[in-house]
């Protein structure tokens, strides 16, 4: 079999993805921040995911790793949890005052990464970018549906 002329797309992108997650980690790092707590943070301040299952969903993590989460960026003074008086099962999550000031740095740390990544490339390339991520999240979760119904 002859190797390939051309690097598979795929491991361009895993290539590509790597070097980005360790760039954004290490900028929120340098922040103060991490990945996980942005994503609680910026989660919780949409004001859409008041609950933490709604929160562990929308973040794309177990409802016990969420936990572990927020009980640091509680123990950090980030967030307040409070049982739902209706069902003492349920717990909301809000941000502190000092929550919604990591949010503000964080948030410019985030928009800063991103206008680094946009660098050098014109609103036509970012949105044809943006459709063919798309394209290719598409086809890998159809190959991945195809596979489990084989």
């Amino acid at each position: 079999m002859e190797r390939p002329v051309v690097e598979p797309i795929g491991l361009q992108l895993t290539r590509t993805a790597k070097v980005l997650s360790r760039a954004f980690d290490d900028a929120l790092a340098d922040a103060g921040g991490s990945l996980p707590a942005w994503l609680v943070l910026v989660s919780v301040k949409s004001g859409q995911h008041g609950t933490q299952r709604e929160l562990a969903d929308a973040v794309g993590i177990e409802p016990a790793t969420l936990t572990h989460h927020l009980h640091r960026m509680e123990a950090d003074g980030l967030v307040r949890r409070t049982r739902d008086p209706q069902n003492r099962r349920v717990q909301t999550v809000e941000l502190t005052e000092a929550g919604e000031a990591a949010f503000g740095r964080l948030f410019e740390v985030v928009a800063a990464f991103d206008a680094q990544l946009r660098g050098g490339m014109t609103a036509a390339e970012v949105t044809a970018l943006s459709r063919l991520l798309g394209r290719l999240r598409t086809n890998a979760a159809r190959q991945s549906t195809e596979e489990v119904s084989s």
